[in-house]
């Protein structure tokens, strides 16, 4: 479990194709601090420690994940927003986060406007039906406020310090980015799809 509060951003040092699957290798400020198995998530990707070593940290991406994310786009020198995983008695800021990437969206929009910045992010249907206005949504492992919802896409209000702290300052339009809708619309959507699709009890 995660909160989208991105802890600091990592480099990549190599993706490396591996048949349908792949191994992502980072340089991560906290490497020190990681061990094998460990959880952290990569643009909002929950992924596993595969390997701890001088040159840097190794996570190996499924097919599933090179799929669904955007995690396959990484070149060397890519900057990377990074949390580990939540730890009982955190302070809990953000919103729940599980790490598993609902779909992608697109930048369509990144522009400074005063000493903040405007970001727009195309939203597939999937992922907009799940979205309210000042809702919470995960992109690329940021816990963001919706403060405009349209038909096909969220814009939101960038601070100075997510600005600074996050890799949006590396960012550019056209760039795609890792959506996680927020979990308990998710569980709701669900559980009201099932009720409605029962037969009306006379």
């Amino acid at each position: 479990m995660f909160t989208g509060l991105v802890e600091s951003t990592g480099t990549v040092i190599a993706l490396e194709s591996r048949g349908e699957q792949a191994r992502l290798m980072l340089q991560i400020p906290f490497a020190a601090e990681l061990a094998l198995g460990d959880s952290v998530a990569i643009n909002g990707c929950c992924l596993t420690v595969a390997d701890v070593s001088p040159h840097g940290i190794a996570f190996d991406l499924l097919a599933q994940t090179l799929r669904v994310t955007s995690l396959g786009a990484l070149r060397a020198g890519s900057r990377v927003n990074l949390e580990r995983a939540l730890q009982v008695g955190d302070r809990f800021g953000g919103h729940f986060v599980q790490g598993h990437v609902d779909a992608t969206g697109t930048i369509t929009r990144l522009e400074a406007v005063g000493q903040d910045h405007q970001f727009e992010v195309s939203l597939p249907p999937e992922i907009q039906r799940l979205c309210i206005d000042k809702g919470s949504i995960s992109v690329d492992g940021i816990s963001l406020t919706i403060a405009e919802l349209t038909p096909t896409a969220a814009v939101f209000w960038i601070t100075p310090h997510t600005w600074q702290e996050t890799h949006l300052h590396t960012a550019c339009v056209g760039q795609p980015v890792n959506l996680e809708a927020d979990m308990l619309a998710k569980h709701v959507d669900h559980l009201l799809a099932a009720r409605l699709g029962q037969p009306i009890s006379s």
